[in-house]
């Protein structure tokens, strides 16, 4: 049956350079395309967690060889990280488009997600961005005043604060590319974040973690399925040790006890789990939410594979 769904793509569906956006971007892309021609109407959000990070520092080191140069507020690298990675899928899936005769249109929407500014995650920041570096490169920049953290034992990062999606703003917009047949790429790297003040929306530094904004986004567009795409088939518990369990389904209630009992590590699939959850409580009416690979979405959406979260 026909289903709205939107895709969260995890980094592992974008590369960490240009090089290897454009390689992956075109693996994401058939991989998308195989949704679309079952008939599904799909909705896409991506990371820019090495992207806005590179973009940040591009703009720093510029500005520090020439004062003409600006040092970028956090909300504009996340509006230039939309725009060139939305530039490579979108070109990368009209292109699968045409390879299969199908006319659906694709476009990217520089999308703005609203934040409370009196969010805690301010006074905490906990948002991995950038490249990964050695303890000793994160002590110097600890040193000037940078929030570092290890991120998941893969190595050190620059860390910046991520509050809770708590609106989309163009998510009508979103709904009117569906109704007319097209393919929405939206809420890249979680969204530029903005609250309003003195009556406009204005940007915040921050990064919004892109699977809330997928939830809130399939939330507001009545998605039938919200599906977050990582780099294992399905969640597990105890990972990486004798008596690891992979998981076909997952209710609300048992995720809230899994990670009580901390199963899920704080900069990998943590937050997946907890998106899928917020989405589940929002949508009651929903089919659930789903945690799979890329190239084996399809099959979760027909129920053969990844780790399903229910109500």
């Amino acid at each position: 049956m026909k289903k709205r769904v939107v895709i969260a793509l995890g980094g592992n569906a974008l590369g960490n350079t240009l090089k290897e956006q454009m390689a992956a971007a075109k693996i994401t892309a058939g991989a998308i395309v195989d949704m679309v021609e079952e008939g599904h109407e799909i909705v896409v959000v991506h990371g820019n967690g090495p992207q806005v990070g590179m973009i940040e520092t591009a703009f720093e080191t510029a500005a520090k060889t020439n004062e003409q140069f600006p040092v970028l507020p956090m909300s504009v690298c996340v509006a230039l990280s939309q725009g060139y990675i939305g530039y490579d899928l979108q070109n990368t899936i009209r292109l699968e488009l045409d390879k299969r005769s199908m006319k659906t249109e694709v476009a990217t929407i520089i999308t703005q997600v609203e934040v409370d500014p009196n969010d805690k995650a301010f006074e905490n920041p906990s948002k991995p961005i950038g490249n990964f570096m050695t303890e000793a490169e994160a002590k110097i920049l600890h040193a000037k005043g940078v929030s570092v953290m290890e991120d998941a034992g893969r190595g050190w990062r620059q860390v910046v604060a991520s509050p809770k999606p708590v609106n989309i703003i163009e998510a009508g917009t979103v709904k009117a590319l569906l109704a007319a047949g097209q393919i929405p790429i939206a809420a890249g790297g979680g969204g530029i974040p903005v609250a309003m003040r003195e009556g406009q929306y204005r940007g915040m530094s921050a990064v919004i973690d892109k699977d809330f904004s997928a939830a809130k986004l399939a939330e507001l567009i009545g998605a039938d399925m919200l599906i977050i795409l990582t780099a294992v088939e399905r969640v597990a518990i105890n990972f990486g040790k004798p008596d690891q369990k992979w998981l076909d389904t997952l209710t609300v209630a048992e995720a809230e006890k899994y990670i009580a009992e901390n199963q899920f590590a704080k900069g990998s699939m943590l937050p997946k789990v907890e998106a899928a959850m917020a989405f589940v409580k929002s949508s009651p009416g929903s089919e659930g939410a789903l945690i799979t690979l890329l190239t084996r979405a399809r099959d979760g959406i027909a129920g053969r594979t990844g780790t399903k979260i229910i109500k």
